[in-house]
C-alpha cells in the first residue's frame, strides 16, 4: 500500500491515458471483435483508475465494474461469435441491415451494448457512476478525462449496432443469415440475466466486498500518515 500511494498520480495519469486512448482506438477499429477487446482496455484502464482515487466510493465501483464489464464484454465477444459463425467475418462492412434477419441476435446484442456503455439499469452503470464519483472525490479532473472516454465509448458502441444492424443491406449474402441457435441461446440467457439483476439490484455483490473494500481503503489511507 505505500507504494500505491506513493505512485497513485502516476498511475492515475496512465489509466487516463489507457480510457481515453483505448477508446479513440476502438472508435478506429472495422473488426468487431478488435472494436470489442480496445473497448476492454479502456474499461479496465477505467477500473485502474477507480482502484488508486483510494476511497471507498470508487474502490466498490471498481469491483462492480470489474464483474459488469466481464459479464457485457463475454457476451458481446459471444454474439460477434454468433455473427462470425455464420458470415466468417467480422467486419462491420460485411453486414449492415441484417435486424430483420437475426432479431433474437439483434435485441441481445443491444442489451449487452448498452451494459457496455452504462445506461441506467443496467449492470454498466452501477460500476461507472461509482467510479466517476469517488473519482470526482480524489481529483476533478481526473473525472472530467474519464468522463470524455465513457462518452467516446458510447459513441463507438453505438455506432458498431447502427452499422450492423441497421441501416441498408449491403451485402446480398446477409439475406440467408439465420438467428441464434439453442444452444448459443443457452449461453447468453445467464449473462443476460446477470446484466439486468445487476443493473437494478447490484447491493448484494457491494455487500459483499464492503468489508474488503473498506479494509483495503484504511490501510492506504494509514499508509499515506507520514
Amino acid at each position: 500500500p505505500g507504494a500505491a500511494t506513493r505512485f497513485t498520480p502516476l498511475i492515475a495519469v496512465l489509466a487516463l491515458i489507457g480510457v481515453v486512448y483505448g477508446a479513440w482506438v476502438a472508435a478506429a477499429q472495422k473488426d468487431m471483435k478488435k472494436l470489442v477487446a480496445y473497448s476492454s482496455v479502456s474499461h479496465l484502464a477505467l477500473v485502474v483508475l477507480g482502484i488508486f482515487a483510494g476511497n471507498v466510493t470508487a474502490v466498490s465501483g471498481a469491483v462492480m465494474q470489474m464483474v459488469g464489464h466481464g459479464l457485457t464484454t463475454g457476451l458481446l465477444f459471444l454474439l460477434v461469435g454468433v455473427l462470425y459463425e455464420r458470415r466468417h467475418t467480422r467486419e462491420m462492412a460485411d453486414y449492415g441491415g441484417v435486424a430483420s434477419q437475426v432479431p433474437v441476435t439483434t435485441t441481445l446484442f443491444v442489451i449487452a451494448m448498452l451494459g457496455s456503455v452504462g445506461l441506467p439499469g443496467l449492470n454498466g452503470f452501477v460500476g461507472e457512476f461509482l467510479i466517476l464519483a469517488g473519482v470526482f472525490k480524489a481529483n476533478v479532473w481526473w473525472a472530467a478525462v474519464a468522463a470524455t472516454g465513457l462518452i467516446l465509448g458510447a459513441i463507438y458502441l453505438l455506432t458498431l449496432t447502427q452499422k450492423v444492424f441497421w441501416g441498408p443491406n449491403r451485402v446480398e449474402a446477409n439475406l440467408g443469415l439465420t438467428d441464434i441457435n439453442g444452444w448459443e441461446l443457452a449461453g447468453a440467457m445467464p449473462m443476460i440475466v446477470l446484466v439486468v439483476v445487476l443493473g437494478v439490484w447490484p447491493q448484494p455483490v457491494l455487500d459483499l466486498v464492503r468489508n474488503s473494500v473498506e479494509t483495503v481503503v484504511q490501510i492506504a489511507a494509514v499508509r499515506m500518515v507520514p
